[in-house]
């Protein structure tokens, strides 16, 4: 088949089938993520960040390339997820800057774009790592360019870059001496082959492309899924204490926005001083976004750093630490006891009192060094509090109550204890992960609880529950085993589904300044429901960025914060 042009048309098909196999073979990719340590899934977070993209290109109307490239790019950006989905996002970036004009695509135009798309990669990543996701951009567009001085078939050139990629990732345990030690490919890499290969079919009218099953592996590539034993392998062999940056931070900050701007952003500049706060660093903007990505000891300091650019409109910090631990505890087959503690930087204990175990690896997730089993209904006793500083040994002492409820009991245990405590009057668990965004360990105790107090009402909280009782309340005619919304304290809205409840709360909860939702859904509450309260929510205002978490928390189905 040849196609000398590649119009919106080819594009558009090009764009959905190499977002449908990202998102078919998400599974296989996720099982040959293993270095260094899992910030979130490759294939998962490859498969979201292209499907944002894909999602952005069909609602655009243009019939000109260059304009679905540049939506492309603009929605890779705003939805990119992980080390590989921020580099993804950059590949088809500099695609789009090289394409930006253009009505249709030549075979050399092609060629040119994927070759401007591994050059805004590597500039996004402050230290290339060969033998990733950058090499087989590399080697792809290198054949590409070969090819495309050779003929004008846009469909010779597209499997030359996809025949490449597949020799490139082969090779990748050759140049990343880890991935030769487990047996796998890079992770990414075979990411953006998939891409390649989704392109490849579009081009080439491969009928079954669209609705063909997932990737089934052949004998090598059983192998490596088999060596990969879903991240066992290499994390074994790693130990939690040679992981020198402990926090993976992301941040998305709308330049120009917010009360704390001072500075004129200079990529070059920026992207230099966070190289100072850690390793791994991306940085990825437009005219409008900025996208950091680092490995760090102190998130609270890179978030303050982005404050003077811009409003931070997205917030992500994992500990690293607690994920490795938590690996190699599944691996010995055991449960995460929620009694088990960390040593934080500088000295300092961080007590969140929390029902749910979901809930606590989220808090784990944010530096919480100890999670105090707790909440509505199971406050905890002066004495409780007290034995969970102690079990710290810490000598500074941060307390999240999460609850009006526990605040006296923690303020006397405060004042019982002899090493200072610093009680954060959270009074949800959304506010106590605002605040926890907040902490400095580099910062005094009185300066933390300054900031982090100081951040409190910045979140929206909401709550999802069933009435004991018949009642009237703040005029509302309320029925024993109705579903109630409580939006900060106060009961919102009353319905007999718990779904419509969630819903009618949201709207209650979200207006124009708002940009992220977070769903929390406990014991009673389930991930299919909580999927089809986000479709809901998208219903209200679709470009609001939906977060869903599995909390395990009882009383509340579901807890949602809107920020």
């Amino acid at each position: 088949m040849k196609v000398t042009e590649i119009t919106d048309s080819e594009f558009r098909k090009m764009v959905l089938i190499g977002s449908k196999k990202l998102n078919k073979n998400a599974e296989f990719i996720n099982s040959l993520n293993v270095f260094p340590v899992p910030d979130g899934d490759t294939g998962t977070n490859m498969s979201l960040s292209f499907a944002s993209g894909a999602k952005y290109v069909g609602e655009s109307s243009s019939s000109q390339v260059g304009d679905l490239t540049a939506s492309l790019a603009k929605g890779l950006l705003m939805g990119a997820r992980g080390n590989s989905g921020v580099i993804l996002s950059q590949i088809f970036r500099g695609f789009y800057k090289s394409t930006e004009k253009k009505k249709t695509l030549t075979a050399k135009d092609l060629a040119d774009a994927l070759t401007s798309g591994v050059e805004y990669a590597y500039k996004a990543v402050m230290k290339p790592t060969e033998g990733t996701i950058l090499t087989v951009s590399r080697k792809a567009a290198s054949a590409a360019n070969k090819k495309a001085a050779e003929t004008d078939n846009t469909v010779e050139v597209m499997e030359a870059a996809y025949e490449a990629s597949k020799i490139a990732l082969a090779e990748t345990p050759d140049l990343l001496p880890v991935l030769k030690e487990v047996g796998v490919v890079d992770s990414g890499g075979q990411g953006l082959t998939f891409v390649y290969e989704g392109f490849f079919d579009a081009l080439s009218g491969n009928k079954n492309a669209e609705t063909e099953e997932m990737h089934q592996p052949n004998v090598v590539e059983m192998d490596e899924m088999v060596n990969a034993a879903h991240h066992k392998s290499v994390q074994s062999q790693l130990n939690t204490a040679d992981i020198h940056y402990g926090y993976c931070t992301e941040i998305m900050i709308r330049l120009g926005a917010g009360r704390l701007v001072d500075r004129k952003f200079d990529y070059d500049e920026f992207r230099e001083y966070l190289n100072e706060f850690g390793d791994s660093l991306l940085v990825v903007a437009d005219d409008e976004v900025i996208k950091v990505h680092v490995h760090t000891e102190h998130p609270g300091k890179v978030l303050a750093y982005g404050q003077h650019f811009g409003s931070l409109i997205k917030v992500k910090v994992d500990n690293m630490r607690l994920q490795h631990e938590t690996i190699l505890e599944h691996d010995q087959e055991e449960a995460l006891q929620e009694s088990e503690t960390e040593t934080s930087t500088n000295g300092y204990g961080i007590v969140a009192i929390a029902a749910g175990t979901g809930i606590g690896r989220l808090f784990k997730g944010l530096g919480v060094t100890h999670i105090l089993n707790g909440g509505q209904t199971m406050n905890p006793s002066t004495q409780d509090i007290i034995d969970a500083i102690k079990q710290t040994g810490a000598k500074k002492i941060i307390l999240l109550p999460n609850n009006k409820n526990i605040f006296l009991a923690a303020q006397q245990a405060a004042e019982v204890v002899d090493v200072p405590v610093a009680v954060i009057k959270s009074k949800t668990i959304a506010q106590g992960m605002t605040a926890m965004l907040a902490f400095d360990p580099e910062a005094s105790v009185e300066e933390n609880k300054k900031n982090m107090t100081g951040d409190l009402t910045s979140v929206v909280s909401g709550q999802i529950t069933v009435s004991v009782r018949d009642t009237t309340i703040d005029g509302k005619n309320i029925k024993k085993d109705d579903y109630i919304g409580i939006v900060d304290g106060k009961i919102k809205v009353t319905d007999s589904d718990r779904k419509e409840t969630a819903i009618k709360m949201l709207k209650e909860m979200v207006d124009d300044d708002k940009e992220i939702v977070t769903i929390i859904y406990g014991q009673d509450g389930t991930k299919q429901e909580a999927e089809e309260i986000k479709t809901a929510v998208l219903e209200i205002d679709e470009d609001l960025e939906v977060e869903i978490h599995e909390g395990n928390q009882p009383v509340y189905p579901y807890l949602i914060s809107v920020e």
